[in-house]
């Protein structure tokens, strides 16, 4: 069952906090029912007429093997390459141009991180979901930052990761409960609370106008059309916002402007 509290949305824990899928809420999409829908690459769809494509990273056969079993389960869901090592990964990203790429961290030859940033510069619009047994600052962090568009833990329950690849593929961050804590923490100890009024502040109306209509899930072409600007100009106000929050990504930003109040749960100012 999902509880709804404005844009942030998380599953009901059914045993531990461990099973739970934390997810910052993005897109205005998540005031619907998370259904089963097919990636575009880059953008999300409404059709569910063609399968998720997926390719799995990870060094061992047997996890490999067991994850594609439960996630084959779902019909809408297709496994079309499985690598071993981060090399093979990029490598079947670009021959297969998948939908999405489940990835372990630690693995042979080139590790998860490093593969996330090849795959990622190749393909901008390829999602990226980390599954890993590590929650260590050392990966979470820098893999975030090069762009992986969602990191669970392997204690994660099967319901929860194709739950967690369908929201992904809806235009979402999708965060394990503990790794979303690490974020939030991270962000409130960059700038004390009591700075907040001051750095809200310190952001133009029109930055902070961008920064709502991204809380709304917008991609920048779409905040360009709402606010009649060039697409152009709503990158540079995003690097504005993200030096004056110390922040590295849009995630990062909203979920700051969230913890600081700055934008109710609504998306209201």
């Amino acid at each position: 069952m999902i509880q709804r509290i404005g844009r942030v949305a998380c599953e009901s824990p059914r045993s531990s906090a461990s099973s739970v899928v934390y997810n910052i809420r993005v897109l205005a999409q998540l005031r619907r029912a998370i259904a089963p829908k097919s990636c575009d690459r880059g953008t999300a769809v409404e059709s569910n007429t063609q399968p998720i494509r997926m390719v799995l990273a990870d060094d061992h056969d047997i996890v490999r093997e067991g994850t594609r079993r439960l996630l084959e389960r779902d019909e809408t869901l297709v496994v079309v390459g499985e690598a071993g090592d981060g090399e093979e990964a990029v490598k079947l990203v670009d021959e297969l141009t998948p939908d999405i790429v489940v990835m372990d961290v630690r693995m042979p030859r080139l590790g998860g991180l490093d593969a996330t940033r090849r795959i990622k510069s190749r393909h901008p619009h390829m999602r990226v979901l980390i599954l890993s047994a590590h929650e260590d600052d050392e990966y979470v962090f820098p893999l975030l930052q090069a762009g992986a568009n969602g990191y669970l833990l392997k204690t994660t329950n099967g319901r929860d990761l194709i739950r967690a690849i369908h929201t992904i593929c809806q235009g979402e961050t999708v965060l394990d409960p503990h790794i979303a804590s690490k974020v939030v923490g991270q962000l409130t100890s960059k700038q004390p609370r009591y700075r907040s009024a001051e750095m809200a502040e310190s952001l133009t109306e029109r930055e902070m106008q961008v920064l709502r209509a991204v809380a709304t899930g917008m991609s920048n072409k779409e905040v360009a059309e709402a606010l009649f600007i060039s697409t152009y100009t709503v990158q540079v106000h995003l690097r504005n916002i993200f030096g004056k929050l110390g922040v590295d990504s849009r995630t990062e930003a909203v979920a700051y402007a969230l913890s600081q109040g700055w934008i109710r749960p609504e998306g209201g100012p």
